[in-house]
C-alpha cells in the first residue's frame, strides 16, 4: 500500500518574527524611549532574574532579582552624589518594586535604618539610627514606631516601654542614668501624665542629686496611682 506523506503545517511568519523577537534569557543593554536602559535576563518581555535598571530622569540604579518585570528578592538602590559615583539608599528585600522583609535604608549619612520592611514602610522589629545619636530598637508599624521599644539617647539615658504614633504612649520606664533615677509610669503623647520617681544606682551615677528621693507618706500610695494609670490607659483605647 502506497505512503502517503503528509505535508507539515507551517506556521504563519508574523509567529516566528514574534518568537525571534521574543526578549528572553540573558541580554546585553535594552534602551527604552525615554532614556531608561536595563542590562540582565528576561523572560516573556519581562524582567526577570539578575538584573540592573538606570532611570535616566532620576538617575538611579537598581541591581539585584527581579520577577515579571518588577524588583523582587534582593537588590541594592542607589542614586548618584553630588560629588560623583553613587551613594547607596537601601540595600534588602523586595516585593512588587516595594521594600519588603529585612533590609537597611539610608536616609542620610547620619541616619539609617535597619529591619523590617513591609510594602515600602518600616514594620515589625527594626533599629533606627538618628542624627543626633539617638537609636530606637523595637517594633514598628507602618512607618511608625508602635509596640515595645526602647529609645537610647547620646547621653546613655533611655526610655523602655510602650510606643504608639510614633511616640511615647502607654506603661514605660525612662532610666535617668547619669542621676541615678528611674521613673515608672505611664506616657501620653511623649508625656509623663503619672508615675513614680525612685532612685536607681544613685551611688554610681556620674552626676546623681544633692539629696536621695525622700520617701511617699501617702496612706495607700500604690491605690493611688494605679487609679491615676487605669484613667490614662483607658482614653487610649
Amino acid at each position: 500500500m502506497p505512503y502517503k506523506k503528509v505535508p507539515k503545517k507551517k506556521q504563519p511568519l508574523w509567529k516566528d518574527w514574534d518568537y525571534k523577537a521574543q526578549k528572553k534569557g540573558v541580554r546585553n543593554t535594552v534602551y527604552s524611549v525615554n532614556g531608561d536602559e536595563y542590562t540582565g535576563e528576561w523572560l516573556d518581555n519581562k524582567k526577570h532574574g539578575k538584573g540592573t535598571q538606570r532611570w535616566k530622569k532620576t538617575g538611579a540604579i537598581y541591581d539585584g532579582d527581579w520577577k515579571c518585570g518588577k524588583r523582587n528578592g534582593f537588590g541594592t538602590l542607589s542614586l548618584p552624589s553630588a560629588e560623583g559615583g553613587f551613594i547607596r539608599v537601601y540595600s534588602g528585600g523586595w516585593k512588587n518594586d516595594k521594600r519588603h522583609g529585612y533590609g537597611t535604608n539610608f536616609y542620610s549619612a547620619e541616619e539609617y535604618y535597619e529591619g523590617e520592611w513591609y510594602g515600602d514602610k518600616r514594620s515589625g522589629w527594626g533599629r533606627m539610627y538618628f542624627k543626633d545619636d539617638s537609636i530606637y530598637e523595637g517594633e514598628w508599624y507602618n512607618d511608625q514606631r508602635s509596640g515595645q521599644g526602647m529609645l537610647r539617647l547620646a547621653d546613655e539615658n533611655r526610655y523602655e516601654g510602650s510606643w504608639k504614633t510614633d511616640k511615647k504612649n502607654g506603661p514605660g520606664k525612662f532610666f535617668y542614668l547619669d542621676k541615678g533615677q528611674v521613673y515608672e509610669g505611664v506616657w501620653v503623647d511623649d508625656i509623663p501624665k503619672c508615675g513614680t520617681v525612685v532612685d536607681f544606682g544613685r551611688e554610681g551615677a556620674p552626676d546623681p542629686t544633692q539629696y536621695p528621693i525622700p520617701e511617699v507618706t501617702l496612706y495607700d500610695p500604690a491605690g493611688v496611682l494605679q487609679e491615676a494609670e487605669n484613667m490614662f490607659l483607658q482614653e487610649q483605647e
